[in-house]
């Protein structure tokens, strides 16, 4: 049945009529101005409709993560319907650094879950695999276990990726190691997308990095040291560089108001993406938790993920990707259109992802939203996949 409903553009904030004809929109009309005075004061209560957001980095949620020995594929979808409420319509499960038996299992079982699941098939277009080539060195590793980080090595990732059924779409590595450079060519030329993260390198192998082809800085500014030499170091390199995309967490815990709006006046914001980098834990109450692989993790009353018994080692996030939105637009002054882009279509365009518009022919994956000024999240009234509403209601 052909959808129909009015909302205000996220890009022009224009009240629209949208109308959708099975997995695409059909058409987008602007109201006339008889048409918006015969609604008079319902036009406020409208919600904005925008392209529905692509987070490229998602570890899990409800207390669930994809880096585990029992995950299943119905696991895998139950993850992704916990993500309807949040806008998203396309996800990469994330996977980050443990034994090769570990990792392996999550990918098939991601894997599996799109081979047989329509709706996992649709939500997630590639997978984000987060280790385990990352150096051992406190600061940089993060929370990443220590026995498990490794050097680049080749036929352990193509081990890795015909787990996956050649599913991974971006690899975080460190590109300190002599052998960093040889590798990420080989990574780009197999079509993935290579991202810099959790790397203690100078710049000359940050520039062997890019010239080999990596193309994205995965969360800038965390998984670093604490203290760092004024200049030069790796945070000044990619910021610099103007053929990596950032990836920032913009939840309000992870980087300060005033970095977010340095690394985005400094990458620009068509080379930043925004993203949640939720942990497992994420959705979870206030408390103590004790993850697969042993390390012990709190969520502080303020929503922070820490490692247990400090609450400055953060070991991912607990809120979705909205959130990042709306703190985007008040710590760096960007407009809602720049916000939604950096958790939507730039992402999808770096991966090569699907992506919804309002435009005729656009697929039409969308989120409809409700959003002032100012506000800390935004309230997310509907999701459409596909053309489906899998979250809330239409106008």
């Amino acid at each position: 049945m052909p959808l129909e409903f009015l909302a205000r553009r996220y890009d022009t904030q224009d009240v629209a009529r949208v109308q959708i004809a099975g997995d695409r929109v059909e058409r987008v009309t602007l109201l006339t101005a008889d048409e918006l005075a015969a609604l008079g004061p319902r036009v406020a209560a409208l919600p904005w409709v925008a392209p529905g957001f692509v987070d490229v980095q998602v570890n899990g949620w409800g207390g669930q993560e994809f880096s585990s020995l029992e995950i299943t594929p119905e696991q895998v979808a139950q993850v992704t319907r916990e993500h309807y409420p949040f806008g998203v319509t396309g996800y990469c499960p994330t996977l980050t650094t443990q034994s090769y038996e570990c990792l392996a299992h999550g990918l098939a079982a991601i894997h599996q879950a799109c081979e047989t699941m329509p709706e996992v098939t649709h939500y997630v277009p590639g997978i984000h695999l987060e280790g385990p080539f990352f150096s051992t060195e406190d600061g940089p590793r993060g929370a990443h276990p220590k026995e498990h980080c490794k050097r680049p090595d080749w036929d352990g990732f193509q081990r890795l990726q015909a787990a996956a059924g050649g599913r991974i779409r971006i690899l975080t590595m460190s590109c300190e190691f002599d052998e960093s450079a040889e590798f990420i060519a080989r990574a780009t030329a197999s079509g993935v997308c290579v991202a810099i993260g959790h790397t203690g390198a100078d710049g000359p192998h940050i520039r062997a990095a890019v010239d080999a082809g990596a193309q994205l800085s995965t969360h800038l500014g965390n998984g670093a040291h604490r203290m760092l030499r004024r200049h030069p170091n790796y945070l000044w390199d990619q910021l610099a560089e103007d053929r990596l995309t950032a990836s920032l967490i913009v939840d309000g815990h992870h980087l300060p108001p005033e970095v977010v709006k340095s690394m985005v006046r400094a990458k620009t914001p068509e080379r930043v993406i925004l993203v949640s980098d939720v942990s497992g834990l994420a959705g979870k109450p206030v408390g103590r938790y004790t993850m697969t692989s042993g390390l012990e993790l709190e969520i502080l009353p303020d929503g922070r993920l820490v490692i247990a018994g400090q609450d400055q080692l953060l070991a991912g996030a607990s809120l979705p990707i909205q959130y990042g939105i709306a703190n985007v637009m008040r710590f760096a002054g960007v407009s809602l259109a720049t916000a939604v882009a950096m958790a939507s279509t730039t992402p999808a365009r770096l991966i090569g992802a699907p992506c919804g518009g309002l435009r005729p022919g656009d697929l039409a994956d969308l989120a409809l939203f409700h959003w002032a000024p100012g506000a800390r999240t935004l309230e997310i009234a509907a999701t459409v996949s596909h053309g489906k509403v899998l979250f809330g209601k239409l106008p």
